[in-house]
């Protein structure tokens, strides 16, 4: 279904080490695109279409970031240790070590693209360009778009969430399935869920550590490490030719979204019509469409 890799291996960082696959071949011309998965403490298989470009002569990089999938697990670290700069040490040493800190194109979505916009403030001289794809600019604007949005959803529902999160039972099977209402109408609208994004889920599912802790149990109920989080005030470092990617339903809704635009200089914004969270599965051609002749742009 997907193209094979050319490569996979693990390189060292801090306590264990970084799973990463590279489709295509890092000699190509076009530099390679280097994808950053959600979360935090999800997987790269939610996002593996995109190995699709590499037909295209844009070799891709794949990593599981540490602590989930393929990368090395540590449940028994605690906030202190998973915090964004972790992730941006991670991220370098990725980069130093695959030989492409010097030219590189990053892709990244939802926490990945909070990650990204981390990363591309620092201005490393190699980032060639860079796409956020339905991602927040501040957890407040997030948590209090989530807010909003939980409103739209059937009372009874609404009843249910709040009634756990008083009580602190929201590992309860009741709440959990009340959270996939919301799920559905602003994370993922295709039905029956893409199996890569099942597969995402079920890895998350079986170690949670790093989602819990920097986010909180769902998407809506932030609670964690990562609940003020925010570069509001400082994208204006960003030089970099940005691709901002949301979709109309989207959690990452435009009120959360608008300080990229407002504050990069170089920057598009694509609204997806029929997409919630993930428009490269909800409006899979359309998206492609869109990121080939970007990166085209861009080259």
């Amino acid at each position: 279904m997907f193209a094979p890799p050319s490569v996979e291996g693990n390189v060292p960082f801090d306590e264990g080490h970084t799973w990463y696959r590279v489709t295509g071949d890092l000699e190509w011309g076009n530099p390679p695109l280097v994808v950053l998965h959600g979360g935090p403490g999800s997987t790269h298989d939610y996002l593996l279409s995109l190995t699709g470009l590499a037909a295209d002569g844009w070799p891709v990089v794949h990593y599981d970031q540490l602590g989930n999938g393929r990368s090395t697990h540590l449940p028994e670290r605690g906030a202190d240790f998973w915090t964004v700069p972790l992730f941006l040490a991670e991220l370098d040493n990725l980069l130093d070590h695959l030989g492409i800190a010097d030219d590189y194109v990053l892709f990244g979505q939802s926490w990945g693209g909070m990650l990204a916009a981390e990363h591309a403030i620092r201005d490393p001289e190699g980032l060639r360009g860079m796409v956020i794809a339905n991602s927040p600019a501040s957890m407040p604007l997030w948590r209090a778009e989530a807010a909003r949005l939980r409103t739209e959803l059937p009372p009874d529902v609404q009843e249910t969430l709040t009634r756990h999160e008083t009580a602190g039972t929201t590992d309860s099977p009741e709440y959990r399935k009340a959270a996939f209402a919301y799920y559905q109408r602003f994370v993922c609208r295709t039905e029956p869920l893409p199996p890569e994004l099942a597969a995402t889920f079920m890895a998350l599912e079986n170690d949670p550590t790093v989602y819990s802790t920097m986010n909180g149990p769902n998407d809506f109920h932030v609670i964690g490490t990562l609940r003020d989080w925010s570069v509001v005030g400082r994208l204006g470092a960003v030089t970099a030719p940005t691709l901002l990617i949301s979709g109309r339903y989207d959690e990452a809704t435009p009120a959360t979204v608008q300080p990229f635009y407002d504050e990069i200089d170089m920057v598009e914004w694509e609204v997806f019509e029929e997409s919630s969270h993930l428009p490269h599965l909800e409006e899979p051609e359309r998206f492609t469409k869109v990121l080939r002749a970007w990166l085209t742009n861009l080259g």
